[in-house]
This record gives structure tokens, C-alpha cells and sequence, in this order.
């Protein structure tokens, strides 16, 4: 096959390395700035608690028009980036391939796959603005991915993987496809530790009941996540965020009170989710606010509040802590520009 990893950082660069190493496949990366540098010039490194290797990719480059078309597509760049780069993968996909969208948040293709009615089904206006994703990957194209691994780009070319390896993928109709248990068979042959979903949108929201609050306050804070579970008064927040997002995944059709109560009750947000501890995790939304880069706020709670509002659901908190993000992300821009 021939696979493209199309954002090579924290995520991506974890996904290629081991696709590299573990599998005979045509694998080729798309990446920018000193990331694709390095990979170029010395490859790709990977560091785990018990690994220490570097992998070769069969292309890495800026460009995906460089790239022939793919018969498989993952899609690692952060939620807001990926309306300018549809072209781009719809290039890749030329030949009839297909995508998966791996994402913090809820995705753009999120409307897609669901009984609609009588109402038009479209991409949703703070994911996918412009509708670019929409038309032009397509979601019939596309297979959801949610990732539980703790991953960081310690320096350019090198990923460092702290903790998890658990990723979840279904089809945005819920349907057992070949396409899926393909995918699903490759990351396992790569030591993922995949497994197929027929209702990924619940696993979506399951991430989301930890993800939304402990991105945001580690964002705002800039406190990795055993040092804010520190803070007097910090957990209460956490715990009343946890209890929103699911208020707002019941009115959406996804009972989650038993993922809410054990999301509440963990006693350290270090804790990784395979039992193992003592790592600093940095959310991703604090890995990117370090580095200087533009934050995922629509994905991992601006479309959560929307769906909140249009369903008359009251969420105090969220309603303070998503005006103070997107003032962080311009003020993001403005230091980055």
C-alpha cells in the first residue's frame, strides 16, 4: 500500500514511525519547517519507555502534489489547519483512497453518516467554515480515528511517546466495513493497539468528557496535568467542566454517566489511561501554547458550546473558559505573526 502520514508531528510522527518499522508498506510523510528538515536529513526518531529507533520515510516533503495518489491518508494535523490543507489531501485521494481523521474534538465531518430527516446535512460552520473539507475530501471518504497516546516533538525530527497506545476507529455511519478492518489490521500489525467502533461518535464523547477540561485548564494555566490536579479549587472546575461536556453528550443521544463519574473521581489527571504514572503530561493544547502555535479551541469546546446553546443546555463554565481560549489564540497569533 502506498500510506501518507500527512502532519508528521507529535501524533503523526508516532503513527509513521511505527508503520516504518513494523510493516513493508510504501509509507511517506508530509511536514514543514524544521520537522521536515530533519526528517530529511536524518530521518525519523522514536523514543518509548522501551524503544529507541530511527525509521526512513519512502518521501518526505512539504508538498503533497509531490506525492502520487494514496491509498490510505491519516490526517494528523490540528483540527483548525486542516480546512487549508482539503486540496491537498483531496489530491491524495485522487485514486480512490481514503482518510482517516485523527482528532481531538469533534471532526468536521461530524453531521455525516446520521438520519437526518428532513433537514440538510452539512459540514458544521466553526469546523469547516467554508465547506472546503466538506466538498472537497468528502466524508463518504473518511474513517474517524480517536487517539489515547501521549506523544511530544522533544526536538525537530524526534517524537518522544510518554504513555497509551489505544486508538479507536469506525465509520461515520456506524457500518462494519473492509476499509475499517483494514485499517484496523495495519495499525496492529504496526503495535497499535487499534480497535474498530460502530459507534464513534460516543467514543468521541467519552474522550471529550476529560479532553475539554483538562486541554482548557492546562492551557490557561500552563500547568501540565499533575501540577494543576495540585491547585486548591482546580479539581472542582475540572470536575464541573467533566459534568457539562456530559450534559451536553445526553442531550446529544450519549449517556456517559458512568465515563462522567470515573472522569471525576480520577485522583491524579497524571494518571495515564493504561494505569501507568509519574509522567508530566502536556496536553496538546499546552504543547502548543509553549511552542507558540495556534490552539484547537472550536474542535475541543467552541462546537461543544454550540451544540450546548442550540440545545438550551446552561453551561456556566464553558461559557467563561471558550471567550478566554480564543482570546489566547489571538493573542497566539499575534506573538507568532
Amino acid at each position: 500500500m502506498n500510506i501518507c502520514i500527512f502532519g508528521a508531528g507529535a501524533i503523526g510522527g508516532y503513527l509513521a514511525a511505527r508503520l516504518l518499522r513494523f510493516t513493508d508498506h510504501q509509507v511517506s510523510v508530509v511536514a514543514r519547517g524544521e520537522q521536515l528538515q530533519a526528517i530529511q536529513e536524518r530521518g525519523l526518531r522514536l523514543l518509548t519507555p522501551s524503544e529507541d529507533f530511527v525509521v526512513r520515510p519512502h518521501a518526505a516533503t512539504e508538498r503533497a502534489q509531490d506525492l502520487p495518489a494514496q491509498d490510505l491518508v491519516l490526517v494528523t494535523l490540528k483540527a483548525h489547519t486542516q480546512g487549508a490543507a482539503a486540496a491537498d489531501i483531496a489530491h491524495l485521494l485522487s485514486g480512490g483512497g481514503s482518510a482517516v481523521f485523527v482528532n481531538n474534538g469533534i471532526p468536521w465531518w461530524w453531521t455525516y453518516g446520521v438520519e437526518s430527516g428532513d433537514s440538510a446535512v452539512e459540514s458544521l460552520p466553526l469546523l469547516d467554515p467554508d465547506g472546503t473539507l466538506w466538498r472537497q475530501v468528502q466524508p463518504q471518504r473518511v474513517i474517524g480515528c480517536v487517539a489515547y497516546s501521549a506523544n511530544a516533538v522533544v526536538e525537530p525530527g524526534v517524537v518522544r511517546h510518554t504513555a497509551n497506545n489505544r486508538w479507536v476507529l469506525g465509520e461515520p455511519n456506524g457500518q462494519d466495513t473492509q476499509r475499517l478492518s483494514q485499517v484496523v489490521a495495519l495499525m496492529r500489525q504496526a503495535g497499535l493497539q487499534a480497535e474498530a467502533s460502530d459507534h464513534i461518535r460516543r467514543v468521541v464523547w467519552s474522550k471529550l468528557l476529560r479532553n475539554a477540561a483538562m486541554n482548557s485548564l492546562c492551557a490557561l494555566t500552563r500547568l501540565s496535568v499533575d501540577q494543576l490536579a495540585a491547585v486548591p479549587g482546580m479539581m472542582d472546575l475540572y470536575r464541573a467542566l467533566v459534568q457539562e461536556v456530559a450534559t451536553i453528550a445526553a442531550m446529544q443521544g450519549y449517556e456517559l454517566n458512568a465515563e462522567a463519574e470515573a472522569a471525576k473521581q480520577v485522583p491524579l489527571l497524571g494518571a495515564a489511561i493504561d494505569g501507568t504514572q509519574g509522567a508530566r503530561i502536556k496536553p496538546s493544547m499546552l504543547q502548543d501554547i509553549e511552542a507558540g502555535r495556534s490552539i484547537e479551541v472550536e474542535a475541543i469546546v467552541g462546537q461543544v458550546q454550540a451544540m450546548a446553546r442550540a440545545g438550551g443546555v446552561v453551561t456556566p463554565v464553558l461559557d467563561a473558559i471558550v471567550p478566554m481560549l480564543r482570546a489566547l489564540n489571538l493573542a497566539q497569533g499575534k506573538k507568532s505573526a
